[in-house]
């Protein structure tokens, strides 16, 4: 969109995946990059084959307990995500047989887990951690979910009201998918001098752990999550004690 064919095709806004739900759902955007939790109870229109998914470990989404997993009672989480948010108690209730209390605070490991039994670290911050260097039990949630379902974890589509959505915009932005592909180690460079991360690290998140391109797994995936979000939304949270 910035470097492509479809460069002036749009007019882009950046903005956190939350943020870009609340401005298609308030009309201040006509597409936006969905989480997948924000598509719960909302007709929408549905950018087909792009995404942004996992086939397995996604490194970026790090459940660390001081406990094991059927152990927790208590997760200090950063609530940047709700999916995130979502997919960990899902995990924890229908693969291990808990529904800990959740407790919203900033992403500092220490701090959180001087407080609650696990911490859910997210984006960037997972990225800062090496799984294997730490003392503490560590989950990927995207190896859980597979291990859970069988099936791809979708985190994320482009979608809008489906007047919006149409052939032509969804073959513009599927376009833009595949040139970003095309050029992925310019974007690795870019991204990892930006953020201060070696580029290997980089390069292995993009290209192993991230699936941009979605298929009738990833489909599948994105409707048991789904389904399983609907269930969890009946449910009360439980709150801290």
């Amino acid at each position: 969109m910035l470097h492509g064919e479809q460069k002036q095709s749009f007019d882009l806004v950046f903005r956190v995946p939350a943020e870009c739900a609340d401005m298609v759902n308030s009309g201040a955007a006509d597409i936006g990059i969905i989480p997948s939790f924000e598509l719960l109870g909302r007709e929408m229109g549905i950018v087909p084959n792009v995404g942004i998914a996992c086939r397995g470990a996604v490194r970026s989404i790090l459940l660390v307990s001081r406990k094991p997993a059927d152990q927790i009672r208590s997760v200090a989480a950063d609530a940047s995500s709700r999916t995130s948010v979502a997919l960990m108690r899902m995990i924890l209730a229908r693969r291990y047989g808990v529904e800990p209390a959740v407790l919203t605070r900033p992403p500092d490991l220490g701090a959180m887990l001087a407080e609650a039994d696990a911490a859910l670290i997210i984006g960037d911050p997972a990225l800062r951690i090496d799984p294997a260097a730490v003392t503490f039990a560590c989950y990927d949630l995207g190896a859980e979910w597979l291990a859970l379902t069988g099936l791809p974890m979708v985190f994320a589509v482009w979608a809008g009201p489906r007047p919006v959505v149409t052939p032509e915009v969804a073959s513009a932005f599927q376009a833009s998918g595949a040139f970003g592909l095309r050029h992925l180690e310019e974007i690795i460079a870019a991204e990892s001098a930006a953020r201060g991360f070696p580029v290997e690290l980089v390069r292995d998140y993009l290209t192993r752990h991230i699936v941009f391109s979605l298929g009738e797994a990833e489909r599948a995936g994105m409707e048991l999550f789904l389904r399983y979000a609907r269930e969890l939304a009946r449910q009360p949270e439980r709150q801290p004690v």
